[in-house]
């Protein structure tokens, strides 16, 4: 017998601001929608930039099933040998935090995870990435395709980090239909077209950053500011003021995997 199923996703974590608010609101949205699979971008959780493997196991102690990444996934060297140890088995947390899987073979991690949630339910979580305006990586459509061929569970979840609007909107109907959901992360600006496409894949451009707003997509703005002023290059640092986190929630069928509605948040303090 079929029953509800719903997915918590929380959009790129970025610095101590975005790790705050998801702390202070995760407790009550995880418990008001009755979630059944938690699943967070962690990728800018360490400083606006990366995240460690302490960050990363203090994001799985607040309940995260899956943390999914991105472009900055190595700016934390720290976190190569972590992704390589496979002493844990296939469950244990360094699995569970996945790097796009059209990265190059041979790269440190995982770009999919397959578990099975505390209900007894088979689900899969995939991570790729875009191609358009960032780094050439493998064609995310066609990994995408040979990814689909080694997944026996319906439910399916996709976190395509991708910089343009276009490419993200095509893999969504790309994947309608072969998939629970594909909601895009990278840019930290939420996008208003959450929906079901006709197949049954819930759809969002991006879920929005977790993390401070009063900034530039998370950086200082002064710092933003002064380069787009000059042209001359800076250290940007993570902001702190006006933290808020965003977030999709998908309810579909445990059985088909199959969506019926997507819903966002965008809670402050």
């Amino acid at each position: 017998m079929s029953i509800e199923f719903k997915i918590l996703f929380v959009g790129d974590v970025f610095g101590s601001a975005g790790r705050n608010i998801v702390k202070a609101h995760l407790p009550h949205l995880l418990e008001t929608n009755n979630v059944d699979l938690l699943i967070v971008n962690g990728e800018n959780a360490a400083g606006g930039f990366g995240i460690t493997p302490a960050i990363a196991d203090e994001i799985f102690d607040q309940g995260a099933d899956v943390i999914t990444s991105g472009n900055h996934i190595w700016d934390k060297k720290e976190l190569f040998d972590w992704l390589r140890d496979t002493s844990g088995g296939p469950d244990a947390r360094p699995r569970r935090l996945l790097r796009p899987a059209n990265f190059p073979p041979g790269t440190p991690g995982q770009g999919i995870y397959q578990g099975t949630s505390r209900n007894g339910t088979p689900y899969a979580v995939i991570n790729i990435q875009g191609r358009v305006f960032m780094q050439d990586n493998d064609d995310p459509f066609r990994m995408m395709d040979t990814l689909l061929q080694s997944i026996t569970a319906k439910i399916i979840f996709v976190d395509f980090h991708a910089e343009a609007t276009s490419e993200k909107v095509s893999m969504g109907w790309y994947l309608d239909g072969r998939v629970t959901a594909v909601i895009g992360t990278h840019t930290h600006i939420p996008t208003a077209d959450y929906r079901v496409l006709p197949g049954g894949t819930a759809y969002q451009t991006d879920v929005g950053m977790s993390g401070p707003y009063d900034s530039v997509i998370g950086v200082e703005k002064e710092m933003v500011l002064k380069k787009f002023l000059s042209n001359m290059p800076g250290k940007f640092e993570a902001a702190t003021g006006d933290p808020r986190i965003c977030a999709a929630l998908i309810t579909c069928d445990s059985i088909t995997g199959k969506a019926s509605s997507i819903k966002h948040f965008m809670l402050g303090e």
